[in-house]
């Protein structure tokens, strides 16, 4: 509207265009028409904004956009303004040596707000959720068609050096493979039948150590292993690059950094699979016959033993947030495990073929999503908030089995066939219509012509993907699936040999106990309202206790179990024998009800018959035969601790414990009321005259 009014008031009429009476000429004018006068038969005047009516009248109503403001075409000129502005702005001041600080400090201050600010745009950059991925400019182009070459050649010098190939012969190449905590050190199993174990230093480019476990000896000049004969099936660091576990044929053998063998664990027998929890500093492992076991690495103890009854697993994994474990089994079943409890927690039915790989998202910091991979050729996204069905599912192209992994910022990649796929975090997790097999679309795709493809690996902290093959061992660069910033105090990759150690220490002074291990973490801390509300009834009622007792026993009592809370406030040094013993899962169910008859006596038996005497002899004899040979205070105390876990076995132990005691109380109040009864039917008619001496 402006513009057609503009417009309107720039017209004349006819009749003074002819005459040549025009507006009052603007103060510009004369300059004008001089400028004109000297260029007089060289070119024509070009007209100024004075003659230009529609500008005029529009000026008085609009302003210039900032965006299209002049701006100085010499950054370098624009900085010498800067800084004379800065003299004169302390010219008042006459001391000359007092100006300069003044001056210097201003620049000071003004360079210190600048880098405030390019390190606070930096970070936004970096929190964003595809930084470092890669930018296309035009909408037709794609990513996966981008090859390794041409990303090692965009990428910095340092990002390059990622990119690595170690050659091995025909069948040795890697087949298990794990990173540290911080991606500095790479741990893998290789060789023909896994025979050789090698640790190296990924960063520095160094072998730490490379064990040949067929010949019993290492490389690097260390002592034999003393496991000879027996080939790695699988391998894991355990708190730092100082050691690592092998699982081997016989059992799991721990080695230092130099590869001399530390430890053997006797009681994990034919493993297949171990991880370590590095917040707990647990070993789990999975047997061929199908034990999962939790042995605690700081005092070498077994925490806990479950039987899955599913048979050897080939898949373990774990989720970082709640360092539950997560099994996937021949049956196509993955199941999840805590130490506390004898049964999985979950138990879902994923594939209808084995189940080759199994893996957590970490990046969102709860463990959302998992990943599964089986022998039917599918791949699925699991929501672990509700289980209540496959997020997204596809097919894949290839034989052999599928590995995959999720990546620090959330990128899946998939080895299938002879080739690696990256997807990008946002298609995977996006449902795509219903029943709908439809990949999401890929992000980076790398062929690799040695098969079979065995593993694959995400290095912290870097966009650096490794994968094992058949050969040896190949590293690839996918930009933007690492995360860019590391807490120094958890995880370095820069870390000295003394930070090392203070972080060791500390961790293990915030060791967690195994029993907060459970699906919801965020439960410690919190109360629990069932509990205050029977700990105020004068009797409480063990539901997981019932549950696991026999049939026999709940047809017997039915549900009306009334039993103590013992041993969950109360400690082990507190509890009385039969409650220890329960807990230690030692009770012998059949002769505890004599046990308890004979503890909760009357009291008619006086402290000084010879039946007491000899039962304080004999507890005082078997206490010294106790502490006979080489029963160290040490081996007592891990020996009580070995099964102080509260769980509903126990509780269950418990419940038939205090409910025989009830028994044998009810027992003997019975016959006390029946003798006393039978005395006074016996009693005859002329008793009442008799005397109390008499009788």
């Amino acid at each position: 509207m402006d513009a057609l009014i503009a417009r309107a008031d720039a017209i004349r009429p006819f009749s003074e265009l002819k005459k040549g009476k025009g507006r009052e000429p603007s103060s510009s004018s004369k300059p004008r028409a001089q400028t004109s006068s000297k260029s007089k038969g060289k070119a024509k005047a070009q007209p100024s904004d004075g003659d230009d009516y529609t500008l005029q009248s529009i000026s008085s109503r609009a302003s210039i956009p900032k965006s299209l403001t002049t701006l100085p075409s010499d950054p370098s000129s624009s900085k010498d303004a800067d800084a004379t502005a800065k003299k004169t702005k302390y010219t008042h001041i006459a001391n000359k040596k007092l100006r300069d600080q003044l001056v210097h400090q201003d620049n000071l201050n003004s360079a210190l707000s600048q880098t405030a600010l390019d390190t606070q745009e930096g970070l936004l950059a970096l929190a964003a959720d595809d930084a470092g991925a890669i930018q296309l400019t035009d909408p037709l182009e794609k990513t996966w068609r981008l090859s390794q070459d041409q990303i090692q050649a965009s990428v910095g010098g340092e990002a390059a050096r990622g990119r690595r190939e170690l050659v091995f012969g025909p069948g040795e190449g890697a087949k298990r493979m794990k990173w540290t905590r911080n991606g500095r050190h790479l741990v893998f199993v290789h060789g023909k039948g896994g025979s050789r174990v090698s640790s190296v230093d990924w960063l520095g480019g160094k072998v730490n150590c490379e064990v040949d476990l067929l010949a019993g000896s290492n490389f690097s000049g260390a002592g034999g292993s003393g496991a000879g004969g027996e080939g790695a099936r699988d391998v894991t660091f355990l708190q730092d690059q100082s050691f690592f576990a092998v699982a081997q044929k016989r059992n799991v053998y721990v080695y230092d950094k130099d590869g001399v063998e530390v430890h053997r664990l006797n009681n994990i027998v034919d493993p297949l699979r171990v991880d370590f929890l590095p917040w707990h500093w647990l070993l789990v492992s999975i047997t061929n016959t199908g034990h999962l076991s939790w042995t605690d690495t700081t005092t070498g103890t077994q925490v806990a033993t479950h039987r899955t009854k599913l048979g050897p697993s080939h898949t373990l994994t774990q989720n970082m947030h709640s360092a539950v474990s997560y099994l996937g089994h021949q049956n196509g079943c993955v199941t999840l495990w805590t130490p506390n409890l004898p049964k999985p927690a979950v138990q879902i039915l994923s594939h209808l073929g084995p189940v080759t790989s199994v893996s957590v998202n970490p990046h969102d910091g709860v463990g959302r999503y998992m990943a599964t991979a089986g022998r039917d050729g599918k791949i699925k996204v699991w929501d672990c908030r509700n289980w209540k069905g496959v997020v997204r599912e596809w097919n894949v192209r290839g034989g052999g089995d599928v590995e995959l992994e999720w990546s620090q910022r959330g990128y899946l990649g998939v080895v299938a066939g002879g080739s690696v796929n990256v997807y990008h975090p946002p298609h995977v997790t996006t449902p795509h219509g219903v029943g709908g097999s439809t990949p999401p679309p890929l992000y980076l795709t790398h062929p690799i012509p040695h098969r079979p493809l065995t593993s694959l690996r995400f290095e912290p902290f870097s966009d650096v993907c490794v994968v094992g093959h058949g050969r040896g061992l190949t590293s690839i660069i996918v930009p933007g699936v690492g995360e860019p910033q590391f807490d120094s105090l958890e995880a370095d990759p820069f870390e000295s040999s003394k930070q090392r150690r203070e972080r060791e220490v500390k961790a293990l002074l915030d060791k967690i106990q195994p029993d907060l291990i459970t699906l919801d973490p965020s439960f410690v801390g919190k109360f629990d309202a069932s509990a205050l509300s029977a700990s105020s009834s004068t009797s409480l009622v063990a539901t997981a206790a019932q549950s696991l007792l026999d049939k026999k026993d709940k047809a017997k009592w039915g549900d009306s179990v009334r039993v103590k809370q013992v041993g969950v406030d109360l400690p082990f040094a507190r509890m009385k024998r039969v409650e220890r013993l329960g807990v230690q899962g030692k009770l012998d169910v059949e002769n505890a009800a004599s046990d308890t008859s004979d503890d909760d006596g009357d009291g008619d038996v006086k402290m000084g018959d010879d039946e007491d005497g000899n039962k304080a002899n004999g507890k005082e004899e078997k206490e010294k035969k106790r502490l006979r040979g080489r029963n160290k205070s040490l081996k007592r105390y891990l020996r009580k601790q070995r099964k102080n876990v509260v769980d509903p076995q126990v509780l269950a132990v418990r419940a038939k414990v205090e409910r025989m005691r009830e028994e044998a109380k009810a027992r003997k109040l019975q016959a006390k009321q029946g003798e006393g009864a039978e005395g006074e039917k016996r009693r005859g008619a002329l008793d009442r005259f008799r005397t109390a001496g008499r009788r």
